[in-house]
């Protein structure tokens, strides 16, 4: 079904990264280090087609809510008609291209959350003298490693079936996974083995600062996180218990509040400004998170 998606938006719209390719650029750096299989150009015209749809549906919905549910003057339901469709077809055109981006973020977290222990791991491994490929091919079957597990098989792809050696495979690797400290791991090793150093040293030391790394990020998230509470007591549960108050109080003494009605003003405080931000506070949280 995938297949056919992208078949369609090529046909429909695939002619929009050719003709105007610098809509590409935001995406060409991030996709191969998101992990979404596709080319740059397919990428985009599903987003087109994507924001295609979503601008014929909401312009239905929109019609129909205006026309038949809601009484507006004309002035307004034009309005309504033209702008509203037009806004979320161009957050949806903005959440399609920023999509690849978070994508990096989640797995270059993923990958620096699990990578202190499988240095440790890989440690342990290179500690009973079997060479490099082999400790990549062993870590890789964890799949307890995730993301982590995914970019080690690519090493191991590289070595066992387009015969590299393996630090090249490893250099390539280092340019696309999505982790710089996992990039600078790689890269590390090149140097380690391609100097005649001593591997089980080098991965004692890096498993070391990594682990330290780990215990710190996770004390400043847990710091953080309780300025996080008081922040959202103060603003998301004291202040609109304050705000509703007060305008309960003013509507007994004024109905309106420069020209626009305080209860009207209470409603959308309630079912829409504070559940907004609310969803705001759980998407920062969800974003700024640590992995444990």
């Amino acid at each position: 079904m995938l297949t056919i998606y992208t078949r369609l938006a090529g046909k429909l719209f695939g002619w929009i990264p050719k003709k105007y390719p610098e809509i590409m650029k935001p995406v060409k750096s991030t996709l191969p280090r998101s992990g979404i299989k596709k080319s740059p150009k397919n990428y985009v015209s599903d987003i087109c087609l994507t924001t295609f749809i979503g601008y014929s549906i909401s312009l239905l919905s929109v019609s129909l809510l205006v026309l038949i549910f809601l009484e507006l003057n004309i002035f307004s339901m034009i309005l309504s008609i033209i702008f509203i469709p037009l806004i979320i077809s161009l957050v949806v055109f903005t959440i399609g291209m920023f999509y690849p981006y978070q994508k990096v973020l989640s797995r270059s977290r993923s990958i620096e959350t699990d990578l202190p222990f499988a240095i440790a791991h890989m440690g342990s491994i290179a500690a009973s003298g079997i060479p490099p490929s082999a400790i990549f091919k062993l870590l890789g079957e964890f799949e307890e490693y995730d993301v982590l597990a995914e970019e080690i098989k690519k090493i191991v792809r590289n070595i066992e079936v387009f015969g590299l050696d393996p630090m090249s495979a490893m250099r390539e690797v280092a340019n696309r996974t999505p982790s710089k400290k996992f990039k600078q791991l790689l890269l590390g090793l090149v140097s380690t083995i391609g100097g005649g150093g001593d591997l089980k040293t080098y991965l004692r030391i890096s498993g070391e600062q990594a682990l330290f790394t780990w215990r710190m990020r996770r004390e400043k998230y847990l710091q953080q996180l309780s300025a996080y509470a008081e922040f959202y007591t103060g603003l998301l549960i004291a202040a609109p218990l304050f705000i509703i108050s007060l305008f309960s109080v003013m509507y007994m003494i004024q109905p309106e509040l420069g020209g626009f009605d305080i209860l009207t003003l209470m409603k959308m405080s309630i079912y829409l400004l504070i559940p907004t931000l609310n969803i705001g506070f759980l998407v920062f949280l969800q974003t700024t998170q640590v992995e444990m």
